[in-house]
């Protein structure tokens, strides 16, 4: 098991302690220090089951600066995602071939 964590996230603090709570090991991944590849990337979306767009965190600078009102194919947004990890949607739990976006935090533990 695996989570894409942002320890400065409260969102995301949440649900690793959730995480933790429940007896999970858990590798943490601080995805801002170790920037995911386009290959890991591809992973995460087809366990996630989502579009890349549909991780995008709209509200970051990075995405109003750069991204706003631009339509990016996935193998676009995964180039902006190692750019600008900022605008990757966290936590990110992954427990085998399933994945979950932890938004709310209680989302962890539907694939726990």
């Amino acid at each position: 098991m695996k989570i894409y964590h942002n320890p400065r996230c409260s969102k995301s603090r949440s649900a690793l302690q959730l995480l933790e709570e429940k007896g999970a090991e858990v590798q943490v991944v601080k995805y801002l220090e170790n920037i995911p590849t386009s290959a890991e990337l591809k992973d995460l979306l087809q366990k996630l089951g989502l579009k890349a767009e549909e991780i995008v965190r709209k509200g970051e600078q990075d995405y109003k600066d750069n991204f706003k009102g631009k339509t990016l194919s996935d193998d676009e947004w995964i180039e902006a995602f190692i750019t600008y990890p900022k605008l990757i949607e966290r936590p990110i739990f992954v427990n085998g071939d399933k994945a979950v976006v932890g938004r709310p935090p209680e989302n962890v533990l539907e694939i726990l």
